[in-house]
Order: structure tokens, then C-alpha cells, then sequence
């Protein structure tokens, strides 16, 4: 819940050594890994959906769990408190441990506030919310803003336990909270009354309704009416606003027609797909004042939980941003490579200035440039070994020996942006060859956690620039390619090549980019929609900070450079960027610009542009 500070004490405090004596009774079998298997993260489950101790789900009616019912002071403090409680357990943070920097974005939070008594901490632990920092002292009773990123470091060697508990609060909570002090405040008249155990405990009162079937159009406008409050300026906010307008509409006549019931849900599906797909381009680069990107937090707080359809019981999630330079391993995981990066783009589409600025983000390893011999020396990839056929990979051709391979060699090349090579694993990587336009599925099925960025950039400007590398003679890629005739073939290689034999130069550019986006659209849309992601270039050269950093949010990474002025030139320029040099060879261009129509909508709808229209000639 979003608050107006970022700390608040109430004014109770309980015996955090009658908390801690009940916790330890327990058991060690009663913790259990967090969720989401955060190193150093535990929990011990005390309210949870029917009460069983195994789920996390926040859909359901709450009850008290087997451990609850064992500990009565625990009862009375929740009691105490006067809450309707939702889930709740008991939090631990072994020594040397943290909760990651992260905000509650989804759904459960929007309305929810978080409640934490802590039962076992030291002076050094380090609660952190916003700009402002607290060590809640065993037995005090806090509340905090969860819409701020925060975040929790225990730098002691012993571990820290607090009781944290979700509420959407009550008339006798809201009224204390009232009477507590914000962090800072001073008022020597304040003090927090003392709770002494109690064998009369007042009933618990307890979440049953917590999740809609449907949500009503009143509350899908408050959610987003809220994110709307949030966002940072962006260019395309209007265009967003007007999307959402008549999404709003929609959704308030069907609901007018069929309320709850499901006999309307595949019209409610149809429409939230639709809005979906509408906002996705240009809601993906949006960012919210906390930091978080408006189209992910819009998945979590609406698009995910508007509709119960396809709906598996919600989980009560947390977005973290992984702690620097450590990643969790468990079973389900990649042991190596952590969620890497791969920058697909047709070729000369400025994704080497796109590499080579994302790169300087701390604790991402690269192999320094692009890894055409790397991938093409393993067994089995070599060209020659194929006849030459393309540069086009499937999830056919990830078999076993060549996926152990090729991860090897990553592995053995990796350094990090001041030349070191990693000293842990698993660790996060950054590639980007233009060959790999052609070879998403493989990656995909290579490195099972792959992230995909989607560079955009004007056709009429690649084109021009892929005329320019074939005639610098620079990007030369198969000098000796059989059978072919002309200039050496030059940058990737698309399947159907031989049927450019002896054609102008201006329609075998134009063959290559049309073979390489259609196949990168087909196969970024044959993959979830979390794992890829799109930056637009012109956005990119024209505001370099807000890009990367929104992109670096997106992905999951930290970024602590200044990017000020001009971006400097690739190492792969030929001739000095312009968004106007695609005209000298705009005849050639505009000759083959009508049969790349298809493509050059699909690549726009994906990136969010408006149509890129044949200019007209000058005589």
C-alpha cells in the first residue's frame, strides 16, 4: 500500500522474548525456503489460504495455521492489533542475508498494508524504504510504504526474524495507526503501551473474500486510474490514456450486461486481450515513480486478476531485483546463466551501440564483441559442415552436445565490464550478433532462462546502411560462398539465398531484411511474452539515460552510469549516423519498400511506431 511516508510506528509493543520462545518451540521443520527461493530467505507460514502451511496462494479464505494455533501470544498480538488479517507469517533473514531491493506491485498489495513486530534482530539490521532507513527494535510494531522500492540487510552473522502480516486493516486498526509516530517524528509525549500475555484472546478476524471473479469496472478504473497518478512523463502517455478510456467503456457495458457471471467471461477475455495488445508497445517503456515499468506492474495488479478464466489460484509474489552479483539455484533454474541477454535486430540496426552501452551495467559478463566464431566453431554449427544453407537455427538443432558446447565456450570468455572474469555462478551474460536474428528458438532451447531484446529502428535506415556494408567490403561474411556472384556476400545469411544470385544489390538488401524480420517476429512470438521486451532506436540515440534505464529495470539489472550528450559511434560505423542519410539511395529504397509492407507493420506494431509511408521521390 502506498502511504505518505515511508514509516510508521504504532503505538503497542509486545514481548518480543515470549514471541521468540513460541517461534523456537516450533521447530526447525516449520520453516520452509521462500517462494520464490531468495538466498537466506525463510518463512513460517501462520495465516494462509484454509490454513495449510504449504500455500502461497492469496485467493481464498484465510484461516490460522497448525503453528498459529500452537502459539497464543502470537494470537493475541495479531488480536491486538485489531486487523483483518490476510497472509501472515513469521519472516527470517539468516545472517549475511537480504531482501532485495524491490516494490509490491502486485495485486494483493495495491490495497494491503504490511505489518512487521520484530521477534528476534540486532541493532546493525538495516530496514530500508525510499531515502529513509530504520532498525525496528524487537517487540516494536511498524507499517511501511510496500509502493516504495525497499529493502532489508541483516550484515550480522545471526538471523533475524519478524512476524509480518498483511491486512487491508479495520476501524480499530486505522484509529492506532492514527496515533503513531512517523520515522523522525518527535514527541516526547508519545510512548507505545506494553501488551502483557493474555489468556482471553479475542477471536482473530480473517480475510474471505480477497480476490474478484470478475473486477468490477469501479475497481479496474481505481487501479488504473492509480498507475495513471504514478507514471513518469512519457511521450506516448496520451496515447496510453486513450487506450485505457475506452477499454474502461467496454468493460462497464459488458459488466451492465453480464456482471460476475460466466457466461460473459469470453467477452471480458476478448477485451483484456485486446487492451493488452494495444498498450503493450508503448506501455513497455513506461515508467512508474517507484521505478517499476507500468506494463509489467500493469500485468501483476489488473491484466493478470481482472478475470478468473485462465486464472490458476493467484500466488502472493514478490518482484525483487536479484542482490548484486547473486542469483538463487534450484532445481527449476539455469546453474550457469541466469536469465542472459540476447539483442536480436535485423543487421545495422545500431545494436552494437545498443551492446556496448548496455555493457557497462556492473555485474553483466560479455565475451567483448560478437561471437560469429564462437557459435559457428562448435561441432555441428559449422556452415561449410551444412552446405552453406543459412545462418537459421531452430530448436532442432540445440542438441544436447551442442548446447554443452557452446555454453563452454561462452563460459570460458566471459568477463565483466572492467575485464574480470566471473568468480560465481550463476552469473548474467549479454550477446548480441546479428546472426542471431535468425536463431532465437535455438538460444531459446539452449539457455532456457534467455531474455530477448527487440531492437527497432527504421527500415529505410537499415536498408540504406546494409547497402553501405556491402559496398565497404567491412562485413564481408562468406567471401567464398559457392555459387554466389557479385559482391562477396555480406552480413547474415537468410535461408533462399541462391535466388538472390545476380540481383541489384538494393533488392538483395532488401530480401535479407525482410527474410530476417519475419522469421525474429515469428519466433519472438512463439515464446512467452516475459521473455522479450522492445527498445526503439530513435527513442534510444535521442534519451539514452531514461532508455537504458527503463530497459535495465525491464530486465532485471542494476545501472549506475551517467549517459550524457551524443552516444559515441559504434565500432561497426561506416559513415556518421543521420536520420536523413538514408537518402542517398532513397530511389533504390523506395523501390522496394511496397513488398516489404507486411514486415515493416508487423515490426511497427511490435515496437509501437505509426506507419513508415514511401516518401515521395525528389525530382
Amino acid at each position: 500500500m502506498k502511504l505518505q511516508v515511508p514509516f510508521v510506528q504504532l503505538p503497542v509493543q509486545f514481548d518480543a522474548e515470549r514471541l521468540a520462545a513460541e517461534m523456537y518451540a516450533l521447530g526447525d521443520e516449520a520453516w520452509r525456503p521462500h517462494p520464490q527461493k531468495f538466498p537466506g530467505n525463510f518463512a513460517l507460514p501462520l495465516i494462509s489460504v484454509n490454513g495449510d502451511p504449504e500455500s502461497d496462494s492469496i485467493a481464498g479464505p484465510m484461516r490460522p495455521t497448525e503453528y498459529l494455533n500452537r502459539c497464543p501470544y502470537l494470537k493475541q498480538t495479531l488480536a491486538h492489533i485489531g486487523a483483518v488479517w490476510g497472509r501472515t507469517r513469521l519472516m527470517k533473514l539468516t545472517g549475511q542475508a537480504e531482501v532485495s531491493k524491490h516494490a509490491d506491485t502486485n495485486y494483493y498489495w495495491r490495497e494491503r498494508v504490511r505489518v512487521h513486530v520484530p521477534v528476534v534482530t540486532r541493532p546493525a539490521v538495516r530496514f530500508l524504504c525510499g531515502d529513509a532507513e530504520v532498525n525496528m527494535a524487537p517487540g516494536e510494531c511498524w507499517i511501511f510504504d510496500t509502493w516504495r522500492e525497499h529493502r532489508v540487510i541483516n550484515a550480522q552473522n545471526d538471523e533475524r526474524v519478524h512476524l509480518v502480516a498483511d491486512t487491508v486493516g479495520s476501524d480499530a486498526f486505522w484509529e492506532r495507526v492514527g496515533r503513531g509516530r512517523a520515522l523522525g517524528q518527535n514527541n516526547s509525549a508519545w510512548r507505545a503501551d506494553l501488551v502483557q500475555p493474555d489468556e482471553s484472546i479475542s477471536p482473530l478476524l480473517l480475510e474471505s473474500v480477497n480476490v474478484p471473479r470478475v473486477m468490477s469496472p469501479w475497481e479496474l478504473r481505481e487501479h488504473i486510474g492509480f498507475l495513471l497518478r504514478e507514471l513518469r512523463p512519457h511521450p506516448q502517455q496520451q496515447q496510453f490514456l486513450q487506450s485505457a478510456t475506452r477499454f474502461f467503456m467496454a468493460w462497464q457495458a459488458l459488466w451492465a450486461e453480464f456482471g460476475d457471471s460466466e457466461a460473459g467471461w469470453p467477452a471480458y477475455r476478448s477485451e483484456l486481450d485486446e487492451f493488452a495488445t494495444a498498450i503493450r508497445s508503448h506501455a513497455e517503456t513506461m515508467q512508474l515513480v517507484n521505478g517499476t515499468l507500468l506494463f509489467k506492474t500493469l500485468q501483476t495488479m489488473v491484466l493478470g486478476v481482472a478475470l478468473a478464466d485462465r486464472r490458476s489460484i493467484p500466488q502472493a509474489t514478490e518482484e525483487r531485483q536479484a542482490a548484486p552479483g547473486l542469483h538463487t539455484v534450484t532445481k527449476d533454474t539455469d546453474a550457469e546463466f541466469y536469465r542472459p541477454i540476447f539483442i536480436v535486430s535485423s543487421p545495422r540496426s545500431g545494436s552494437t551501440v545498443l551492446f556496448e552501452t548496455l555493457a557497462r551495467a556492473p555485474r553483466l559478463y560479455t565475451i567483448g564483441g560478437e561471437s560469429h566464431a564462437l557459435i559457428e566453431g562448435v561441432p555441428g554449427l559449422r556452415m561449410a559442415m551444412q552446405g552453406f544453407g543459412s545462418n537459421r537455427l531452430d530448436a532442432a538443432a540445440a542438441s544436447p552436445g551442442v548446447v554443452a558446447e557452446l555454453r563452454h565456450r561462452f563460459l570460458a570468455k566471459l568477463h565483466d565490464r572492467d575485464g574480470n572474469p566471473p568468480s560465481r555462478l550463476p552469473l548474467r551474460m549479454l550477446e548480441k550478433t546479428p546472426k542471431n536474428a535468425l536463431r532465437v528458438l535455438f538460444l531459446a532451447q539452449a539457455f532456457p532462462e534467455a531474455r530477448f531484446v527487440y531492437l527497432y529502428r527504421d527500415p529505410r535506415e537499415i536498408l540504406a546502411s546494409m547497402i553501405e556494408a556491402w559496398q565497404s567490403g567491412r562485413f564481408c561474411t562468406y567471401p567464398l560462398l559457392p555459387g554466389w556472384q557479385g559482391l562477396p556476400w555480406s552480413l547474415l545469411l537468410v535461408p533462399d539465398w541462391r535466388e538472390l544470385i545476380g540481383k541489384p544489390l538494393h533488392e538483395i538488401v532488401a530480401a535479407q531484411w525482410r527474410t530476417t524480420t519475419r522469421i525474429l517476429l515469428d519466433d519472438l512470438a512463439a515464446l512467452p511474452a516475459e521473455r522479450h521486451c522492445v527498445i526503439r532506436y530513435d527513442n534510444f540515440v535521442a534519451d539514452p539515460q531514461t532508455e537504458i534505464s527503463a530497459l535495465c529495470t525491464a530486465l532485471g539489472l542494476e545501472w549506475d552510469q551517467s549517459l550524457q550528450g551524443e552516444l559515441p559511434a559504434s565500432r561497426y560505423t561506416v559513415t556518421a549516423p543521420s536520420a536523413q542519410k538514408w537518402r542517398r539511395h532513397q530511389r533504390e529504397i523506395e523501390a522496394v519498400l511496397p513488398g516489404l509492407q507486411t514486415e515493416i507493420e508487423r515490426a511497427e506494431r511490435m515496437a509501437g511506431a505509426g506507419r513508415v509511408a514511401p516518401t515521395a521521390s525528389v525530382a
